[in-house]
């Protein structure tokens, strides 16, 4: 199949350091091709892929000060895309809600994965409206609040199966990886490490928007604390990082759509304690690859059973579960079975539209 990766232009592919959804697409775009597929990558132009690389803006948004207006460029995305779609078999979005409008008035099959969190109220509206456009879910609880949406799939995330490897190094102090925020429950872990008596290690990035959060809530908390914190850190350091920890700590305070720091952790045969929020119970497999808990007193809890848990096994399960090739082969059905249906794509968003 000649396949249509369409990526938000925010980071690059791959992203330097952090970005959740552009190291999936990254990831996705790999594994496709080497199942023998043809890929077209629309995204920024410093990404780096083994497809071909259509590239709508020269630098990563997020890095290039001179945008202030990033709906405008992504709105040229789309426009190139829809302009070349008749060259493709199938086009697969990554954009949120943003292709609906205009790909629902052409003839490609495609799809969008939803990689965000769905409960705000102005998505009601709509997802009501366009209820017939098929999008896939990166986990079942993501979909909870939009029942009405055409739901086509659940695919888990999945990473490359030697990207994170265990290493022989003695577990010593607890983890916590990805973004400060008040949603992700920094603070919750420090006091989790703090009654335990076990160091912390925190791995974040600090957005701007979080930094007022960081430097009067957080930051006191860490200097008063056994708390270390690194920042933000590359995929080549987090073996390491997580294979040195004997529990990654995820106790968070939003739906979290899916979580990739939990797989990453499994990947190195690290167990997670993490709240039952969101995907949580999907993702962790309880007394297998971590705990789910409910709150501080649970997850304290959880410490104490950790010795019940086999770091071979929890890397045996991530390979069986949140690889990237498996990720790959669940889209490829997607991909096939939109492609087959002989309902035409070619469709007005109002059937009862009057006629000019």
């Amino acid at each position: 199949m000649h396949i249509a990766q369409v990526a938000p232009l925010t980071e690059a592919i791959p992203p330097k350091l952090y970005g959740g959804t552009e190291r999936v697409v990254w990831w996705l775009t790999e594994e496709l091709i080497a199942l023998g597929h043809e890929v077209t990558l629309y995204a920024s132009g410093d990404s780096q892929t083994s497809a071909r690389l259509e590239a709508v803006w020269p630098r990563a948004l997020r890095l290039d000060g001179s945008v202030r207006d990033p709906n405008a460029l992504h709105m040229l995305m789309l426009e190139r895309v829809y302009r070349s779609a008749a060259d493709f078999d199938f086009l697969h979005f990554h954009l949120d809600y943003y292709p609906f409008s205009l790909f629902s008035r052409q003839p490609t099959p495609f799809v969008t994965t939803l990689h965000g969190r769905l409960d705000l109220p102005e998505h009601q509206p709509v997802f009501d409206t366009f209820s017939s456009i098929p999008v896939v879910s990166i986990s079942n609880a993501q979909r909870r609040p939009l029942p009405q949406a055409h739901w086509v799939r659940t695919v888990h995330h999945g990473l490359p199966e030697k990207l994170l490897m265990p290493k022989p190094v003695k577990a010593s102090y607890f983890a916590f990886l990805g973004r400060i925020a008040p949603e992700k429950g920094v603070d919750r872990a420090i006091r989790i490490a703090q009654h335990c008596s076990v160091p912390l290690k925190i791995a974040a990035k600090v957005d701007r928007i979080d930094r007022e959060y960081f430097d009067e809530q957080i930051d006191p908390l860490i200097k008063a604390s056994k708390t270390e914190y690194i920042g933000e850190i590359s995929d080549k350091e987090k073996s390491d990082f997580l294979s040195g920890a004997v529990a990654l700590l995820v106790p968070i305070d939003w739906p979290e759509p899916f979580g990739l720091v939990m797989i990453e952790a499994m990947a190195c045969g690290t167990p997670v304690i993490a709240y039952n929020r969101g995907s949580v119970p999907e993702v962790v497999d309880e007394g297998i690859t971590g705990f789910v808990v409910e709150d501080e007193h649970g997850a304290i809890g959880a410490v104490d059973r950790l010795g019940q848990l086999s770091r071979q096994k929890i890397r045996r399960q991530f390979e069986k579960r949140f690889t990237a090739r498996r990720m790959a082969q669940d889209y490829l059905s997607v991909y096939r079975s939109l492609a087959d249906k002989v309902t035409p794509h070619l469709r007005l968003v109002a059937d009862d539209a009057p006629a000019l």
